[in-house]
């Protein structure tokens, strides 16, 4: 088995985005305000090699976001893109020899633009969605919330991926995905209420693709929720079940924006060696 992390272009968002600032109703229109931008950030999708086909772990982003509806406030003022038609998860992955046929499964965390982007590409493939995430996503109330529902591809035909109420470690509700059960979907809801991760157990350790349960590593070890969640305790919750499941085992956190992911995945670093160093560089500081 095999993981990929295929970078679909580069995201700008607002400081106040990925690490909340306030609470309440203040902390979710920080971003709107906000005049301090991040560093461009990657915008990573996964493609797992397993014996039961490929799956991709979200769709990334397209071409198409550089034209974004400018009456939305959130296009408008808290997001810019930079990515080009190559740089999409059809191209980058026929560049490692995976044809959209060989992709059996695409697996949707959630379906912010920059998650659903590029489902293009994968007209065979079976899409798998929350029915919650699906549901908030959909129609013109879809639009408002600020997915993009019109660029859903004619071939659009989502699956529900409803998980069970069997525990998954911390994880309450969770599904197997594959044969051999290497593959779990868990319910990981903050960014959005609906939203999904997949974890990859390869021997002892687990590679946990987070996608947007946090921006980055550090602000899932430091417990930061970010500056979108609809609910700071949910997610809070959620960011805390995922370091008890990072203490449980070796753990390779992987999210969707963080610049160090694709590092981590090809050394197999993990939590644990963050936090270690984090520890080292926090004594130093003292």
């Amino acid at each position: 088995m095999r993981i990929h992390a295929i970078e679909t272009g580069r995201v700008q968002i607002k400081a106040s985005q990925i690490a909340g600032r306030g609470h309440g109703l203040a902390r979710r229109l920080a971003p709107l305000t906000d005049s301090q931008w991040s560093a461009w950030l990657p915008t990573i999708a996964y493609a797992i090699e397993h014996r039961d086909g490929v799956i991709l772990v979200d769709s990334g982003a397209s071409a198409g976001l550089m034209r974004l509806p400018r009456w939305h406030p959130y296009f408008r003022f808290a997001v810019r893109f930079d990515i080009e038609p190559d740089d999409e998860a059809g191209p980058q992955l026929r560049a490692l020899g995976i044809g959209p046929s060989d992709v059996r499964r695409v697996v949707l965390t959630h379906m912010h633009i920059d998650h659903d982007g590029g489902l293009g590409a994968f007209p065979q493939s079976e899409i798998l969605v929350s029915p919650g995430e699906l549901e908030v996503a959909s129609g013109i109330a879809g639009q408002i919330r600020g997915y993009l529902p019109q660029r859903w591809p004619k071939s659009f035909d989502p699956k529900p991926l409803a998980l069970d109420s069997v525990a998954y470690g911390p994880f309450a509700c969770s599904r197997r995905l594959t044969a051999d059960g290497a593959i779990v979907a868990v319910a990981t809801p903050g960014h959005t209420r609906d939203h999904l991760s997949v974890i990859v157990e390869d021997g002892e350790e687990a590679f946990f693709i987070a996608c947007d349960a946090s921006y980055n590593e550090g602000a899932m070890l430091a417990g930061q929720v970010d500056g979108v969640s609809a609910d700071e305790g949910v997610a809070s919750a959620t960011l805390g079940a995922i370091r008890a499941f990072a203490a449980s085992r070796p753990t390779i956190y992987l999210p969707a924006h963080d610049p160090d992911a694709a590092r981590r995945l090809a050394k197999r670093r993990t939590t644990r060696d963050s936090h270690s160093v984090m520890s080292e560089q926090e004594a130093g500081a003292k």
